[in-house]
């Protein structure tokens, strides 16, 4: 196995209790993968972002090729947990070739605590249409299909319905695609808070160890423990309150105690000032674009469901029937798509008992959920 911690550090020129990373090195993957078969990519976007782009290599040069993207502050990592049979375990198992982009919202970055900041339009823009173009120079003409979680989902389709990313042979979107669907509990919150704290804080930590108990992000803690089952703070932070939204990311049950133990690795902190985009795709029930008049983006559609017709591939829509995050969003787009855009090939799928992020890191994912997607990829190779 690889184990890494980011022991580096460095001041910042603004008051701050603790160190935080500003440089963009990339924090080591944990995996228990042969370690030469993890090629880490050297990878930065047109607008100067350091990126981490890994590909999982066979020694097969005829395999289809997977690209796998994280949420909002989850990392490749949550395709690769060595405590249990993960993605892209049962991904080479079955004749794919995995790639993995930790793209500028992930935890092994430093970009959410420190450093510029972004909107989605960057992602949607830079981050994924850049590796995929840099993919396909490595794979040629192979078949390059998207397995893509939350955020990562979300920001593909307006990279999708913005025609950067034409010919794929599939996605598979979890959580959340083209109509974001907050319940009214978490919506309120993410508005009040963002009120509340805007002028205080740049971002909400989960690792309660790393910012002490005497410190201004305290009270978020002890808000997220109300009426909490486990006494762990990262899991209260994140299972009863989704960084302060109200929100649960899991069902507590499905995962293993070393995953649990790890959430601190697998999740990190949440931007603030990310909230404004968020609220506004989120109003509008739709991916919307944040910049109206700046140039670079205009190659986004205002609206991506509007441009909705621009989608040239096969998509499996997968959700967890307990998703406490993005409720029945994915039902809401299947059915949106077939009444709108009817020549689609859409597909929604639900998975009994599941919430949202343990689709991935669940211990029965494997058995529960992969057969989904493995089915999808086969259908479609």
């Amino acid at each position: 196995m690889m184990f890494g911690r980011t022991t580096k550090s460095t001041k910042t020129g603004r008051p701050a209790l603790r160190k935080v990373r500003t440089g963009a090195t990339l924090r080591p993957l944990y995996h228990r993968l042969d370690p030469a078969a993890v090629e880490e990519i050297p990878f930065h976007t047109s607008d100067g972002v350091r990126l981490g782009l890994t590909r999982i290599r066979t020694g097969e040069e005829d395999r289809p090729a997977v690209l796998l993207l994280h949420g909002h502050t989850a990392s490749a990592d949550m395709f690769l947990l060595p405590e249990t049979r993960n993605l892209v375990d049962s991904l080479l198992d079955d004749g794919y070739e995995p790639w993995l982009l930790d793209w500028r919202g992930s935890c092994r970055l430093p970009y959410n605590e420190t450093g510029r900041k972004y909107t989605y339009d960057d992602v949607a823009l830079y981050d994924i249409p850049e590796a995929v173009a840099h993919i396909r120079q490595r794979i040629g003409e192979r078949p390059l299909f998207v397995v893509a979680h939350c955020i990562g989902s979300l920001t593909l389709s307006m990279s999708m319905t913005a025609g950067l990313v034409p010919g794929l042979a599939g996605v598979v979107s979890q959580g959340v695609f083209l109509t974001p669907k907050l319940g009214g509990r978490t919506s309120l919150a993410m508005s009040v808070a963002n009120e509340l704290l805007k002028n205080r804080m740049d971002h909400v930590p989960v690792d309660f160890r790393k910012v002490g108990f005497r410190s201004k992000y305290t009270p978020l803690f002890a808000l997220a423990s109300r009426k909490a089952d486990c006494p762990d703070p990262t899991c209260q932070m994140l299972h009863n309150s989704a960084w302060g939204m109200g929100a649960s990311l899991f069902v507590h049950s499905h995962l293993s105690e070393t995953t649990h133990h790890r959430l601190t690795e697998l999740l990190g902190p949440a931007p603030l000032w990310i909230v404004p985009h968020l609220r506004r795709i989120e109003l509008a029930r739709s991916v919307v674009r944040w910049h109206d008049t700046d140039h670079r983006y205009r190659s986004l559609p205002q609206n991506a469901l509007d441009a909705a017709a621009r989608i040239d591939t096969p998509v499996l829509l997968l959700a967890g029937s307990a998703n406490g995050l993005w409720l029945d969003s994915q039902k809401l787009c299947h059915d949106v798509l077939t009444h709108r855009q009817p020549q689609l090939d859409v597909t929604y799928r639900e998975i009994p008992g599941y919430g949202h992020l343990d689709t991935f890191i669940g211990r029965g994912a494997a058995l529960d959920v992969f057969g989904h997607i493995l089915d999808f990829l086969a259908e479609h190779r």
